[in-house]
């Protein structure tokens, strides 16, 4: 039910769609550090994270540079390498135990294809995707790293408990030693 009130949050699509698209998922299961995707491979499955979180990132040099994280009831996917189906430029792992359940690219096309309101929801979930990438650089820029902070503890608090601080101060481009000093002091 907490998925599907998630999904009616893009489009408030019909519980007979919603079971047409969630009666092909397929479950997955990953161990903490494995690896969903890597540079390279194209991602062939649209994940629909049931437990867990799995980070998206590149890295360079020795350093890591978070882009995302995904957790119930969200997807998991590389946008770009799922919806073209092109190799990725980036990693998805797993920072926990995590319970995924799938469609592959073929199954969403042949639903995308069957069911309008199926095709409206993904595209007002790509909308809202482009819409947070779009906000993210401005965010970095504008405000400033006690902002960021709390505006990233107000979204996700779970995370501070889940994912180690050093990717979490990556993702919101803020210093590790800044960070734990921010997770030190500011209350939420």
């Amino acid at each position: 039910m907490e998925r599907y009130n998630y999904f009616r949050q893009f489009h408030d699509i019909s519980p007979a769609d919603y079971n047409l698209l969630t009666e092909h998922l397929q479950p997955r299961s990953f161990k903490k550090g494995e690896s969903i995707i890597v540079p390279g491979q194209v991602q062939r499955e649209l994940y629909f994270v049931k437990s867990g979180v799995q980070m998206a990132y590149f890295d360079t040099d020795d350093k890591t540079y978070v882009i995302d994280f995904s957790y119930f009831p969200g997807l998991c996917a590389i946008a770009e390498s799922f919806s073209f189906q092109v190799p990725s430029k980036y990693f998805i792992t797993c920072l926990t135990d995590s319970e995924l359940a799938y469609l592959s690219y073929e199954q969403l096309q042949k639903l995308l294809d069957q069911s309008r309101a199926i095709e409206r929801l993904f595209r007002r979930m790509i909308e809202a995707m482009l819409a947070d990438m779009v906000d993210l650089p401005i965010d970095l820029r504008a405000m400033t790293i006690e902002e960021r902070y709390r505006s990233f503890c107000r979204k996700s608090p779970q995370l501070l408990q889940l994912v180690p601080h050093k990717y979490i101060a990556s993702y919101l481009g803020i210093d590790p030693t800044n960070f734990s000093k921010l997770f030190n002091q500011v209350k939420i």
